[in-house]
Formats: structure tokens, sequence, C-alpha cells
């Protein structure tokens, strides 16, 4: 048996934020000050917007304060009701916002291969009161989007893709927030890109702007004229310039990312039950995490035993998504909810689990990380 690996002096977690150098925030600060406008379509917010267009490949942005925020907006933009088909291997804010909204969620399997909405099983699932499909682009892989938009154009249903983990996600060359009708990107510090807190709405139909600003900002006109029952989603510039200095700082992070990947599959391809979930052919991933399945039976050792046992050796993993959606006690009773429904993602919630991934790590951190897991499948 192998020596047992140190654990890291200090703790490693799943992530750590990009921090732009202070003085050049301070620069921003600076001139946020001078203006006397922190919110309200100002001038960083602008700039943010025009940037993230071009970045992203988007014909049309929308920002907001958050993510979850801007999700709720986009669903009101679309005016969906009724029942929304969508995955229990999510966030919980999925679900949430449909819930908000007044919409039943209505779960669907997943893929085995991307942990995405299974587009085989979607039909089944539509009733005369689905008005839409909501995909996630779980870890940034992305959806089957044509599979799904040819259902949708079948049914008459508009599609949405939360897409919170799939900045930078290209399919063929094509922004990932150009598929569907809407797509929500967010930015909290724990993602690629962020702006502290912070999110956005991408969508192919650039007449549906007007709307969303209204919705965005309490359905506000002009001084006299309140158009609809809007909400508060706005961006404000302390935001707007922090993620203007983490834009530049973007392209050299992913290089980081990548070469820990390279790591990580060096180290853990061909180890007996890890198995790292790989974007498809032809995707440009947004290398937010780094995600493996464990299957206990063949490693050794179970996904959730990892998952504690790394934390003796100073490292932080997350069981992510873990519990499913479907198993929330808000969302429990629904017959979509039934594990006899959903039986590859009761399978994948227990097995996927997201290592430490940013660019501060070092390739001797990956492989001391590496070293630990194969160690725990031999002790």
């Amino acid at each position: 048996m192998k020596k047992k690996p140190p654990p890291f002096s200090e703790p490693i977690f799943i992530t750590r934020p990009i921090l732009p150098d202070l003085q050049m925030l301070q620069v921003k600060m600076k001139r946020i000050w001078d203006s006397k406008k922190l919110t309200n379509r100002g001038e960083q917010h602008q700039l943010l917007e025009k940037k993230l267009c071009e970045y992203l490949k988007a014909p049309a942005l929308s920002l907001f304060n958050n993510g979850t925020i801007a999700l709720i907006v986009g669903c009101q933009s679309l005016r969906l009701n009724g029942e929304v088909i969508t995955t229990p291997f999510t966030f919980p804010a999925t679900p949430h916002v449909l819930t908000w909204n007044n919409i039943k969620p209505i779960f669907c399997d997943i893929d085995p291969r991307t942990l995405t909405i299974d587009p085989l099983k979607i039909e089944s699932l539509i009733t005369p009161q689905t008005t839409a499909i909501l995909g996630v682009h779980v870890f940034g892989l992305p959806c089957h989007v044509q599979a799904i938009q040819e259902i949708a154009d079948r049914y008459g249903l508009k599609v949405v893709y939360d897409a919170a983990h799939a900045f930078g996600t290209e399919i063929a060359g094509r922004g990932i927030g150009t598929f569907g009708d809407l797509s929500m990107f967010s930015f909290h510090a724990t993602k690629l890109f962020h702006t502290a807190e912070g999110g956005a709405l991408t969508f192919r139909d650039p007449h549906l702007k007007e709307r969303i600003e209204f919705l965005k900002n309490f359905g506000i006109k002009n001084e006299d004229e309140v158009v609809m029952p809007g909400i508060n989603g706005k961006m404000n510039e302390i935001q707007a310039a922090l993620g203007l200095l983490v834009l530049d700082l973007l392209d050299e992070e992913r290089r980081r990312r990548q070469k820990l990947l390279e790591t990580y599959r060096k180290r853990l391809g061909a180890a007996p039950g890890i198995t790292l979930v790989e974007p498809p052919r032809g995707v440009t991933p947004s290398l937010e995490y780094c995600i493996v399945r464990i299957d206990g039976r063949r490693f050794g050792i179970t996904r959730d035993a990892v998952y504690q046992e790394f934390k003796k050796f100073n490292v932080f993993t997350r069981k992510y998504f873990f519990p499913l959606c479907s198993e929330y006690p808000c969302y429990r009773h629904l017959p979509s909810s039934q594990p006899a429904h959903l039986p590859v993602a009761h399978e994948v919630v227990q097995e996927v689990l997201s290592l430490p991934f940013y660019g501060g790590l070092s390739e001797e951190d990956v492989e001391h990380i590496c070293e630990i897991l194969l160690h725990l499948s031999a002790a």
C-alpha cells in the first residue's frame, strides 16, 4: 500500500473568484463617484452590456442584479404560464423561478452522458397546459438544443435555457446564448465570469428587449407612465465596473483552467470507477467546473465517502446537485417527481462530485488532489 498523502496546509475549495487588481478597481470607483450615478444604466453598465454581447456572440442582452431575478423576468417576458418541463438535476433556482411565476414545474429525466434534460423523455410529458421547455446547460455542457427546438416547434412551445454554468460555451462556434428564445447567465462570485452578484438574459428577438427592460425596472416607461407590473432587477454601476475588470482577466483564467483540466485527465482518466464528465465533440466548454462521476462498486468507495474523506485532507468538494430538486418537500408531491420517472437522475445524483478547479491552483495542487483521490480507492 502506498504511503498516505499529507493533507493540504490550507483549505482547498472547489472554486475561488477572479479578483482584479484593487488599484484598477479604485480607478473605476473614482469614475463612478465623479459621475454621481450609481445605478439606472450608467456608463459602466452600458459598456459591460456591449462587451458581453460581443463576448457571448449574442444578438441582444440585458443585465440584472442576479441570475434568479433575470430568469423570473425572462419567464414573465415570454408570458409563460401553466406547466413548464424542466430537469430535476439543477440548482434550486431553476424550479423556484417557475413557482414564483405560478408555473407548475414538470420534471423530466436526464441524459446519462450530458446530464442535461433528455429530449427523448420530453414529448410524453407535454399536455395542453405546457407552454415551454426549460433546459439547463449543466456544468456548462449544452443541452440537446436541436432536438429540443424541434420538439418545441412541433408543439408551439417556447424554449428557455438556464445557462448559469455556460458562460463562454459554444456549439460549433455559436454562442450558447443564441439558442432557444431566451437564456439566463449567472454572474455570482462562484462563477467563471462574475460581478460579485449579477446576471443577464440573452435573447434572439431584439424586440423583446423593451419588455424586459420595463419588467426589471418596476414597469416604468417614463416619469409619468408605469406600463406593467415590474420588479427591481437592475445591475448597478459597481457590479458592472467589477465585471469589466474581470472580463479582461477571463482569457488567462481559462488558459490556466485548461492546463489544470489536462492534469486531471492525465491522472484520473484511466482510474477504474472514475469518469470525467466531458463536453461532446464540437463544443467549446465553459471550463466552469471539473466534474467526475464515482461508481462506488468499481472505485471501491462511494461518492459520499470520498466527499467526507477529502475533508480530512483539507479538500472541500461538492455533491453538485444533491439532492435532486424533485426531492425537495415543495416538489416531492408532484407526479413527475416520483423516482420511478427519473431513474437516470437518481443514479447520477449519487455519483457526481465537483473537484477544486480555479486558476489559482497549481498543477502540483491538482496532482496532490488526484493522489488523495486515488489513495482513497486503495485504502
